[in-house]
């Protein structure tokens, strides 16, 4: 009620209409309508530029892409992963090759070349190589074989062609393709703190 002499309350008058509200909509009784998505064809779509539409490729489906940690940690048994960072992707039959969380990692042994997350981000100690990386993972890395991809091996350091598995070094961008040719990226951004 209003008139003279009433005072408002607008706590309880915001509480009331909240109320009145729940009610009319039934207290979630029905979902809300779906919101419209837009297509990408649409004036406001994001654009890729062909350069990294080239660039793109899927992560393969099965074992064969998704190998699991096999292997046993390599080089020296501590505690914690190096400190150093590199950053390396894997190509198979075109596709993403995932390398598994937890290579060179058996418990409390940490060896000298480990993952700790499928990102492709290796942490090592000085020394170590990708050889140690693969053997710790359980996986071939030949001229000729990279896990069960055979064909000849291509390596890429920075996005450049080498001849042999290029050193492990602070946040290098290594590539290693079987199959297609895959664009190499140049670098990768490290999150900070790596």
């Amino acid at each position: 009620m209003t008139g003279p002499g009433v005072r408002r309350r607008p706590g309880r008058v915001a509480a009331l209409g909240l109320a009145a509200g729940l009610l009319l909509t039934g207290c979630g009784g029905t979902d809300p309508p779906a919101p419209r998505r837009a297509s990408l064809s649409a004036p406001a779509a994001i654009h890729i530029p062909a350069r990294l539409l080239a660039e793109m490729r899927p992560i393969g489906a099965g074992v064969r892409f998704h190998p699991p940690v096999r292997g046993r940690p390599t080089g020296v048994c501590a505690p914690r992963p190096g400190r150093e960072e590199a950053h390396l992707e894997l190509f198979g039959a075109n596709r993403v090759v995932l390398i598994a969380a937890g290579v060179g990692i058996r418990g409390r042994c940490v060896g000298n070349a480990v993952t700790t997350d499928p990102t492709g981000v290796v942490h090592f100690r000085p020394g170590a190589t990708l050889a140690d990386l693969f053997r710790a993972w359980g996986e071939p890395l030949t001229a000729t074989r990279m896990a069960s991809f055979r064909g000849p091996v291509r390596y890429y350091l920075d996005g450049r062609r080498v001849s042999h598995p290029p050193a492990l070094r602070e946040h290098a961008e290594i590539v290693i393709e079987v199959g297609p040719y895959v664009p190499p990226h140049v670098r990768f951004t490290f999150p900070p703190g790596l």
